[in-house]
């Protein structure tokens, strides 16, 4: 490994790491809500918040896919020093899949878990350039009270992707990120087409 491929994760592990596993939790329990990550830089291709989710959801138990896009030397070398996690070359295999929003087609590959371990499936951290414009769609479910509007620009090819992987308890959790921005898209959420007007 060259140190000169190594960029610096948290400056506070212990604190920077509570600190997006907080928001993360908010992110999934209040879907269709951006929030922010400050906390560490961007590594290559991989956005400020893809990279601090890494730093705090990966672990030397982790199984890691990581998609063309970001299965750069530098990227697969500063996840493994500071996180400890393995990488998978088949999806199917992961825990944990980075990839950005025009390599949606992996979504069908992801693993769902069983009915008796749903948690034992894949969460999907998805790359996109922002998180705000596109169509109008409508999400409800557990963490809105009613309804609530979403503005996301993602093909209708990704929600009938997500549509057939979702028998719930099984399904796939999904983390969208752009730059230092997040939101949560959890199995539970139902999206619905909006109303333009």
């Amino acid at each position: 490994m060259q140190s000169d491929d190594l960029i610096p994760a948290f400056s506070d592990p212990v604190a920077d790491s509570q600190q997006v596993f907080r928001v993360l939790l908010t992110a999934l329990s209040e879907p269709g809500l951006t929030h922010t990550l400050n906390v560490a830089e961007p590594l290559a291709e991989l956005s400020q918040a893809g990279y601090s989710i890494a730093l705090t959801l990966l672990d030397s138990s982790t199984a890691v896919w990581l998609s063309p896009a970001f299965a750069s030397s530098q990227i697969r070398q500063n996840l493994a020093f500071h996180t400890g996690c393995h990488f998978v070359e088949q999806p199917e295999a992961a825990q944990f899949a980075f990839f950005t929003d025009t390599e949606l087609e992996v979504l069908a590959r992801l693993h769902v878990g069983t009915d008796r371990d749903p948690e034992f499936s894949c969460t999907a951290i998805v790359q996109k350039a922002a998180l705000e414009g596109g169509p109008e769609s409508v999400w409800s479910g557990p963490g809105i009270e009613t309804q609530r509007v979403v503005k996301l620009d993602l093909p209708t090819q990704f929600w009938h992707l997500r549509s057939q992987k979702n028998q719930f308890p099984r399904g796939i959790d999904v983390l969208l990120v752009a730059q230092n921005r997040l939101l949560g898209l959890p199995r539970t959420t139902q999206v619905q087409p909006g109303i333009e007007g």
